[in-house]
């Protein structure tokens, strides 16, 4: 096999390397910034060049090497290239080829495009380990167009009304997916120091980004009637939070395609928007790699697969410590305000 499960994470022999480990390794190839895929502690660090920013801002000083897009390495015996995953700016799936045989590591992806990532590259492989955090035919997501509307609609009707639209997303890519979807001329956009400090690190990478007005402590909201609130999902329900009022709230995620989740949330309003592929999109990306064997990892795995196997393919769940697109807060966020 070319690549492993091990318990630090998914291996590669042949090159004495791991993808994306949960545990503390000396070489470590990552696909992309989010903590759950990017952890402290290993020796040396791989990736992407648009990715290298948001890792060093959340991990510190690290020994980060980095690669471009579609550019072969040779490690050891293995031949590595890292390839477009759409997920977040600088997101990547990795190719791994030894002997002939190919492997590709998905990470997390997203097949429709957006204003930010790097559009999804199918690469063709022998085996693929993908994602299925959506992995129901019930996840379909609804043109990038029509989300945006939503927002803004709900965000006019509310600053008409003198009344504060607070809206939770996760302060690297959601965030500023959203934020990319907003008209400014609604209103001030106010943002939570994670998602600020987030915002900071992605502008200086040159990402086009609407202006914004971090709230810190000594911030008085009564000077921004009506404005747009964006934070972290686990910061709507906070003491930070209750200074905006009137307020409603809002949740972007994936998981707002069901109205059990979204009455869990307790939140007024929920917009159907994910950094992850949807039922269609993940079923699409598989057939584009041309693999016979598919491992699937964080999500929908049973069901998933089980589906994968009636449609001919070898498919078989590989348990991982990667967490996708969860209901509850980001594994790590950039300070408290």
């Amino acid at each position: 096999m070319v690549l492993s499960f091990r318990p630090q994470g998914i291996y590669c022999e042949a090159g004495d390397f791991f993808i994306d480990p949960w545990k503390p390794v000396d070489r470590a190839l990552i696909t992309h910034g989010h903590a759950d895929h990017a952890r402290p502690g290993h020796a040396r660090y791989l990736a992407t060049g648009p990715a290298a920013p948001v890792m060093h801002h959340r991990l510190g000083d690290i020994t980060l090497e980095t690669v471009a897009y579609g550019e072969t390495r040779r490690i050891g015996d293995a031949s590595v290239s890292f390839h477009p995953a759409g997920h977040v700016p600088g997101s990547a799936q990795i190719r791994v080829e030894v002997g002939g045989e190919v492997w590709v590591v998905s990470g997390d992806f997203k097949t429709a495009p957006d204003r930010l990532s790097e559009p999804f590259e199918p690469v063709r492989c022998h085996s693929f380990i993908s994602e299925c955090t959506f992995g129901l035919p019930v996840f379909t997501w609804a043109d990038e167009d029509a989300v945006a509307a939503q927002i803004n609609a709900w965000w006019a009707e509310n600053a008409a009304n003198g009344i504060f639209s607070l809206l939770g997303a996760y302060s690297l890519g959601k965030a500023q997916r959203v934020m990319s979807l907003l008209d400014p001329s609604i209103g001030p956009i106010l943002t939570h120091g994670a998602v600020e400090n987030t915002n900071a690190v992605l502008r200086a990478q040159g990402l086009e980004l609407p202006d914004t007005v971090h709230v810190s402590p000594d911030l008085d909201p009564k000077v921004f009637p009506g404005a747009l609130v964006l934070a972290p999902p686990g910061a709507l329900g906070s003491s930070w939070a209750r200074r905006f009022r009137p307020g409603t709230t809002g949740f972007a995620s994936g998981w707002m395609r069901l109205r059990g989740v979204r009455r869990r949330r307790a939140v007024d309003r929920g917009f159907v928007i994910s950094d992850h592929a949807d039922w269609p999109g993940l079923n699409a990306a598989i057939k584009e790699t041309g693999a016979e064997n598919v491992f699937v990892t964080h999500g929908y795995t049973d069901i998933f697969a089980r589906r994968l196997n009636e449609s001919g393919y070898n498919a078989q769940v590989v348990p991982t410590e990667f967490t996708g697109e969860t209901l509850d807060d980001e594994p790590m966020t950039d300070g408290p305000e």
